[in-house]
């Protein structure tokens, strides 16, 4: 009897482990929804770091990371102005390319945020197990196009400050003619625009990175939860 109960011991070990691996596995095996509510708190993460970095003086100016320079042939065309004395015009045009893009930013928060919900479940875990920027870079293509349109008029109105734009347009435009530059850098407005939004995912990518790098660090048992496996 004693050796029919070990026989029977011996056999229900291995349906113990199995039982007890499913276990494991269900503690930690992500929900839909965990990881819906997850990546909406990565990006809301990201976008308030990114807009409160960025969309305020000097917020693009001093960051070497995300500065608006001015493009291609026009660079090397400003060093040379630059050279000549006209050292203090050229800045002028690169402080109000940059101020532009800093008072735009805040108009993307509202935009970035309320784009979550056109995100369905599926997207939801594709992006947790995505790249370590797969957040930020399928809210690019959700909202890259919308916040062009807000951003434009706000760029047009910091730019119109600046006598030197309507030249800036009048020397690109012949400037992309010759093929010295890319027809997109032509328009001042446009440039702007492009390279604001360029440096808004920029930062919003490099917040998602820390996240996931650490997400015990953020403090938040949610993306701890989501990010940490």
């Amino acid at each position: 009897m004693r050796r029919r109960r070990i026989t029977t011991a011996w056999m229900l070990l291995p349906l113990c482990g199995l039982f007890a691996s499913v276990a494991r596995a269900g503690t930690t095996l992500l929900s839909e929804s965990d990881a819906a509510a997850g990546v909406r708190a990565a990006l809301e993460r990201g976008a308030n770091v990114a807009v409160a970095g960025l969309g305020r003086t000097d917020g693009f100016l001093a960051n070497p990371k995300v500065r608006i320079e001015l493009p291609g042939f026009l660079s090397d065309a400003a060093k040379l102005l630059k050279a000549t004395g006209q050292r203090r015009r050229v800045d002028e045009l690169v402080t109000a390319m940059n101020r532009a893009a800093e008072a735009a930013v805040p108009e993307a928060k509202t935009l970035l945020v309320g784009a979550v919900k056109s995100m369905s479940v599926e997207d939801a875990l594709k992006i947790v197990r995505g790249s370590e920027t797969s957040v930020t870079e399928f809210f690019s293509g959700k909202t890259r196009e919308p916040l062009g349109v807000k951003f434009l008029p706000i760029v047009s109105r910091a730019t119109e400050r600046v006598a030197l734009a309507k030249k800036y347009d009048a020397v690109a435009g012949k400037a992309a003619a010759m093929g010295l530059l890319k027809r997109d850098d032509a328009d001042l407005n446009g440039y702007v625009t492009g390279k604001a939004l360029d440096g808004l995912y920029f930062m919003i990518g490099e917040e998602e990175k820390k996240i996931r790098r650490d997400p015990l660090g953020t403090g938040s048992a949610l993306l701890r939860k989501v990010f940490g496996g």
